[in-house]
């Protein structure tokens, strides 16, 4: 019995190159997850407060938002919905020609008419409560952003040439009405949010995915995370590791984004 154990012991025993492969699974499997999966992304701004904060970590979930595969038809696709919070590239370029990641909430899918009346999004003919998005004050009041889309924007600088040309095309009447293949998209703190009512509609295409999870806070300059040079990201680095444990915001750990 005892040289039974013995052999059994044996034949349980890894060898070195049986653990380092296990060790490779591993490794391929979190890099297939993060490369294909899953994706991080850096909140530079306060156009998403409350919901998301200037220096909030956020999981990206990249795979329910695309397109449907045939090859594999097991992972759980589905279309953009109204109220999803999306990540996606910015329809209109930026000087150098990149086109930026933005997070922003979907506000109108592809048939929805649009506008604001006093900061108030109408869907359909429908006022919206939106619990989550902040409401006009007199003092910030902007009849472009507020009553979107009764200004013509060429009356607002911010609004992008292409979009003052374009726009009148959507419009029904007092509405704008989304078309097909497109989104229109709206931060939550609305009288700081740069977004669809300055250079409109987001291709289906140009959709990222989803932020799932805060999982790490570190209180920052907004738009800290969108400078360009080298230098001053590896001073943000270097005060990231030295205020870790003071500037990192522990409550909102494993944040659910909603």
């Amino acid at each position: 019995m005892a040289k039974k154990r013995e052999v059994d012991s044996e034949q349980r025993r890894e060898t070195p190159l049986e653990g380092f492969a296990s060790v490779c699974g591993v490794l391929v499997m979190g890099l297939f997850a993060l490369t294909f999966i899953f994706q991080n992304f850096v909140i530079p701004s306060s156009s998403m407060a409350s919901t998301l904060q200037v220096g909030d970590h956020v999981m990206v979930e990249r795979e329910m938002l695309a397109p449907a595969a045939r090859w594999m038809p097991l992972l759980p696709y589905r279309d953009v919905r109204r109220g999803d919070v999306v990540v996606f590239y910015k329809p209109i370029p930026e000087a150098d020609g990149d086109h930026i990641p933005l997070v922003k909430r979907v506000v109108g899918i592809p048939g929805d008419r649009i506008h604001l009346r006093n900061g108030i999004v109408y869907l359909n003919g429908v006022a919206q409560s939106e619990p989550e998005a902040a409401k006009p004050s007199a003092a910030s009041y902007d009849p472009y952003v507020d009553d979107f889309p009764s200004v013509p924007p060429t009356d607002h600088p911010d609004v992008t040439a292409a979009w003052s040309v374009s726009l009148p095309e959507s419009m029904q009447g007092d509405d704008l009405v989304v078309p097909p293949g497109r989104y229109f998209m709206m931060g939550d703190n609305r009288d700081r949010s740069m977004d669809s009512r300055y250079w409109g509609f987001v291709p289906r295409e140009n959709i990222l995915g989803r932020p799932l999870l805060v999982y790490w806070s570190f209180e920052s300059p907004e738009n800290d995370e969108l400078k360009p040079a080298m230098s001053e990201q590896l001073s943000s680095i270097v005060h990231e590791m030295v205020h870790f444990f003071d500037k990192t915001r522990w409550g909102r750990t494993l944040h659910r984004v909603a």
